[in-house]
């Protein structure tokens, strides 16, 4: 996967997010972040990391992000290596 291809899967991923019931209010929350200050950024990797982070965080909404999209259940987690803060070490 590439730079480019995980800021996709990332923006494709907000979108998922505010479609879902209560869980934008929840992305913000968590975040910090406003609706304005999401929109601004939208476009920066290092906040599209967030996304992904957050997305990460439980498997329902992993598995449904990824039914609804037509993606491989490991795509998430392979989109977040490519942006800012995601090239943690693998120690297995």
């Amino acid at each position: 996967m590439t730079p480019n291809a995980a800021e996709a899967m990332a923006l494709q991923a907000l979108g998922w997010i505010a479609q879902q019931d209560d869980l934008m209010g929840v992305f913000l929350g968590t975040t910090g972040s406003s609706l304005d200050e999401v929109r601004a950024q939208a476009t920066e990797p290092a906040f599209l990391g967030s996304v992904m982070d957050f997305l990460l965080m439980d498997d329902a909404w992993v598995t449904g992000f990824c039914d609804a999209n037509q993606l491989d259940y490991r795509q998430p987690m392979m989109a977040r290596q490519q942006l800012p803060g995601g090239d943690l070490p693998n120690w297995t």
